[in-house]
């Protein structure tokens, strides 16, 4: 299994030179031909294996979903860590000649579209598993849009793969007609998955596309300006995850992360990872090397490595202090002080994505995409957005009731409880990839006000989208500077 993925992963990687990052950047010259290739199912999913593996990056390359550069450093969840090199997106110094590259997204958006195009024509023994291997693709081209809209708003929305170096260079599609393509490779995707449970939990299946859904309409309502009708889908949605045999809340919360229980029973979709296969996982980053916590009263309950680690960020005394409930189980379970002699403080770590101890540390935990905890944070948003009050904190309820802290008992407006829900998410989900996008939704509902809740943007008047380099406007005259940046 593991030669095989090797074999499809170097064959994926052979090929972005030819793709989409060139009909975004100059005149592509294409000269992929398909006269020894796509001739039998094996192509189609072995192919499938070779996109997976750029979820999670190739060759060391940890800008695809390996990251926390987009997710989290632009939130409130960090501070520097004990060696820093914090990105310019945790200082909210953005700009033209610094900003992240889309490119590897397209790679990944430009495999898909090359997968969708050719599986149709392929006799498949079984045409179930021709189905699940486009719906599984439809739900990578989807998750891989999200990101991309939720990151830089407007973006060239690309459907085929790039054909012909006289392919006219794209333009920024509207966000709103990205998130439209979203919702309807996720239909596709759930009108195409042959089963309505998990062949893999470390692969996309329809409950991950349910989820998704909802995700996204989340985000079309509250920042897309999208309507009641929109939350109902999503909470349509939501009841066909919840309704999906296996599918529960682990009572030790530890354990959802823990590497020797992969693919557990409150996992809906996770990227798998395994020493040695690929760079470590995006927690080594909030990790100490072992020399910094050797005088640690606490050393042994930490997983600091000689290799791999590097306190890049900490935890921030904000989200310490949204743990106010000395009862709440998740606490100790999602990160750790090293407490010197005399009780001195020597750092705050990641507990959550520890990794395994072998002769070292090494990170290899999963990266949770969706988990089903989340689903009733969803709910809960979904149903504090429609004024359903009551409804909302009996779904809030569920998480809290398993971390420990018991019932929601404060005020029963709708502000007081969708800020609730914020701090519920923050708790429940730290460094799982969430806050930053969390921050924009409610900032954009109005619940909150984004610029006074993370302390690097008070005072600034950034935009929340990313802008894009400034050399890939100077190629594509079509593509136009993200709004708010020169």
């Amino acid at each position: 299994m593991n030669k095989r993925f090797l074999v499809y992963s170097c064959l994926i990687a052979l090929l972005p030179s030819f793709s989409c990052n060139k009909v975004l950047e100059v005149n592509t010259v294409s000269d992929i031909t398909n006269a020894s290739y796509w001739k039998s199912p094996g192509d189609v999913t072995g192919y499938l294996t070779g996109i997976y593996a750029l979820l999670r990056g190739t060759n060391g390359d940890k800008n695809y979903f390996n990251t926390t550069y987009y997710m989290e450093d632009r939130s409130d969840a960090f501070i520097a860590g004990l060696e820093g090199g914090m990105s310019t997106a945790w200082q909210q110094n953005l700009n033209s000649a610094n900003a992240p590259n889309w490119l590897n997204f397209y790679n990944i958006v430009y495999h898909c579209n090359l997968l969708l195009k050719n599986a149709p024509g392929i006799n498949f023994p079984n045409g179930t598993d021709r189905d699940r291997a486009m719906a599984e693709t439809y739900f990578i081209r989807a998750y891989t849009y999200f990101w991309l809209v939720r990151t830089w708003g407007d973006v060239p929305l690309m459907l085929d793969p790039v054909a012909s170096s006289n392919q006219q260079q794209p333009s920024r599609a509207a966000a709103a007609d990205v998130m439209a393509q979203i919702l309807k490779d996720v239909d596709a995707a759930i009108s195409l998955f042959p089963e309505g449970t998990f062949a893999s939990k470390s692969r996309a299946s329809k409950p991950a596309a349910f989820t998704l859904k909802a995700d996204a309409l989340l985000w079309k309502t509250k920042v897309l300006k999208g309507s009641d009708t929109d939350l109902q889908e999503a909470l349509t949605a939501l009841q066909q995850v919840e309704s999906v045999p296996g599918l529960t809340l682990l009572d030790n919360f530890a354990t959802i992360f823990a590497t020797n229980n992969r693919a557990n029973a409150e996992i809906i979709f996770s990227v798998y990872f395994k020493k040695d296969e690929r760079s470590d996982m995006y927690g080594s980053q909030l990790k100490p090397r072992d020399i910094f916590v050797q005088d640690a009263i606490n050393k042994n309950d930490i997983a600091a490595a000689k290799n791999g680690a590097r306190s890049q960020y900490m935890p921030s005394p904000k989200l310490e202090a949204t743990f106010s409930d000395a009862a709440d189980k998740r606490k100790n379970a999602s990160f750790i002080k090293a407490m010197g002699p005399n009780n001195k403080l020597i750092g705050v770590f990641d507990n959550k994505f520890r990794g395994t101890k072998d002769t070292d540390w090494f990170y290899d935990a999963d990266i949770v995409i969706y988990r089903f905890a989340e689903i009733f944070l969803m709910k809960a948003e979904a149903l504090a957005a429609l004024n359903r009050i009551p409804e909302a904190v009996t779904a809030l309820n569920r998480t809290r009731t398993r971390a420990g802290i018991g019932n929601y008992s404060g005020a029963m407006d709708k502000t007081s409880v969708e800020k609730e829900i914020l701090d519920e998410r923050f708790r429940e989900l730290w460094l799982e990839q969430k806050r930053w996008p969390d921050l924009v939704r409610f900032h954009t509902a109005g619940t909150i006000n984004v610029y006074t809740e993370v302390p690097n943007l008070n005072g600034k008047n950034i935009p929340l989208y990313f802008p894009i380099p400034k050399t890939q406007i100077d190629l594509n005259p079509n593509l136009k500077q993200t709004a708010g940046y020169q």
